[in-house]
């Protein structure tokens, strides 16, 4: 349950933060983890990182317009690979940064970083790479780009 909280937490918070620009950008979420988020170490399990990741990639559509331009065009991103490199335990109660930076991008694929950390001590930290696809295949991130721009440009 607690994943949906994040998710409208993250949809609605989105709403109202500074606007992101297409392409290399930076999304920081301030979280909290839940009892659930947790293995039998008592420590977040290695395949919530991975969801919250999620939530950085939703901040960063809606802030940015992406969410829009995939909606509008019936697109949809897809995670094709991911690593994540485990530092320190993330225990229950502990309010911790998620960030993600998209670096760059190229002819198929967008990449981002993402590390977890309380104050400047590095949790985790890991890679991603994805694509944004329609129904005819992957969607090249230059369009991308270029629809965002375009649909910006028409809805001010």
């Amino acid at each position: 349950m607690n994943l949906f909280l994040r998710l409208f937490y993250v949809l609605a918070a989105s709403l109202f933060r500074p606007r992101l620009p297409a392409g290399a950008a930076t999304s920081e979420l301030t979280l909290l983890t839940f009892p659930n988020d947790l293995d039998i170490n008592l420590h977040v399990n290695n395949g919530r990182y991975l969801t919250l990741c999620d939530l950085n990639r939703v901040d960063l559509f809606i802030r940015s317009g992406l969410a829009r331009v995939m909606l509008k065009r019936g697109w949809m991103p897809i995670i094709a690979e991911h690593t994540m490199n485990y530092r320190k335990p993330l225990g229950v109660f502990k309010r911790f940064t998620a960030t993600m930076h998209m670096t760059h991008w190229d002819e198929k694929h967008f990449y981002m970083t993402h590390r977890f950390s309380i104050g400047e001590k590095t949790i985790a930290e890991g890679t991603s790479k994805g694509v944004v696809r329609s129904t005819k295949g992957v969607i090249p991130p230059t369009e991308v780009i270029a629809a965002i721009a375009a649909d910006r440009s028409t809805s001010n």
